[in-house]
């Protein structure tokens, strides 16, 4: 996110709520509310995540609105491929001045993402708002497929779904970048503090988000077996979604949850390994502050500076992750590669067991895990084997 100041132009305003939430809404140079744009963006109250995307992709397409000097109501469909194109889309048509100079172009998800907001936006203004002619252009509808039909509850009576002339076509989905086998042992040996391998080594063996471990809190930790929420008997975590913690963290599902006699029980629940045990007791023992521990309460907290022992943001820890790699010689690192090579370990271990994979990471669906995670090892002694077999019948 651009954090400077933005004058002169419309821009997005971040709105704190009671109780720790979030809002965010766009605003007029001036400093009106953009009365459209937030009826649009109030659709998506209670999940900020969604809502701050959705506010950001908006509001460039509102600046670049005001930069042709055109209205809501004279905006046709051939405009709004226009602006698809210019943000990185591949549409056959002049695409007019540039736009976004000096900024990468949209990827393929943030493509499908705008098409999504382009569509909604124009289909939530009034019809005194946008011409008929462009309402009749977005809101168009396709055959279902295989796909549509295995997703939806009731799947096998549809005859219709929404379609988006502005969506880009999906091509065949990239294999996750991931970490050389031998990354973790560097990372742990070139991280300078017990917090920071605690960190890689609960990244690579519980397979979290970088949210949902800066999220945690000390009594989502049920790190002995058979513990009081009797939800499993092995040592585990239960991921919860807070919109309040000081630290922006949250987790990306929601889960229900409750705190029940101080003990937590609901969540996405996740198993805990013995090194992940040991990595935490090291950690706790050596450098947790016993502040934290009756204040906020959080899980992962800053060791330095003026901050000292207030909770570590997902962005602190993104680049304490990014530092090791480049430490040991891995380049530029992300922490969710280590999730990536966490979901292809689980894989290989169950035999290609898809529902095992899903609950052991937290995917809402085992389909997903297949797509992105289900190819063959063309290292594996099997796969070798049949290649060698069928050369030597040729």
């Amino acid at each position: 996110m651009d954090r400077r100041r933005i004058v002169g132009q419309l821009r997005v305003q971040e709105i704190f709520l009671s109780g720790g939430r979030r809002s965010w809404t766009i605003l007029w140079p001036e400093g009106a509310v953009h009365e459209e744009a937030d009826r649009f963006l109030r659709r998506y109250d209670g999940e900020p995540g969604t809502q701050r995307t959705y506010a950001y992709l908006l509001v460039d397409h509102l600046r670049w609105l005001e930069r042709e000097a055109l209205q809501l109501k004279a905006v046709r469909l051939r405009d709004l491929q226009r602006y698809m194109g210019i943000v990185g889309a591949a549409v056959r048509m002049p695409l007019g001045e540039p736009w976004r100079v000096g900024k990468q172009p949209y990827g393929a998800a943030t493509l499908g993402t705008a098409a999504s907001v382009l569509k909604g936006f124009y289909l939530s203004l009034g019809y005194e708002q946008v011409s008929a002619e462009l309402r009749r252009d977005l809101d168009r509808t396709r055959l279902p497929s295989k796909a549509d039909r295995n997703r939806s509850l009731l799947g096998h009576v549809s005859s219709a779904m929404p379609a988006n002339p502005l969506a880009p076509r999906k091509g065949g989905r990239r294999h996750p970048k991931m970490l050389p086998d031998e990354g973790r042992g560097r990372l742990v040996r070139k991280a300078t503090t017990a917090r920071d391998r605690m960190i890689v080594t609960w990244l690579y063996d519980g397979g979290f988000r970088i949210g949902e471990l800066c999220g945690l809190h000390l009594a989502d930790l049920h790190l002995r077996e058979n513990a009081e929420c009797d939800q499993a008997r092995g040592a585990h975590v239960h991921i919860c979604h807070r919109d309040g913690n000081s630290n922006q963290a949250r987790a990306k599902t929601k889960h229900p949850w409750e705190l029940v006699n101080g003990v937590v029980h609901g969540g996405l629940i996740r198993r805990v390994s013995p090194e992940m045990v040991h990595t935490y007791f090291a950690y706790m023992t050596s450098e947790y502050p016993r502040s934290a521990v009756t204040g906020h309460g959080m899980l992962l907290v800053q060791l330095a500076g003026d901050h000292y022992g207030q909770p570590l943001s997902a962005a602190g820890a993104r680049s304490m992750f990014r530092r090791a790699g480049l430490r040991a010689g891995l380049g530029r690192v992300h922490p969710h590669q280590a999730r990536h090579n966490f979901a292809t370990a689980v894989l290989d271990a169950s035999g290609g067991n898809l529902m095992i994979a899903r609950d052991a990471g937290g995917w809402a669906s085992s389909a997903t895990v297949d797509q992105i995670y289900g190819h063959t090892d063309i290292h594996d002694p099997k796969f070798d084997a049949a290649l060698r077999k069928v050369w030597s019948q040729s």
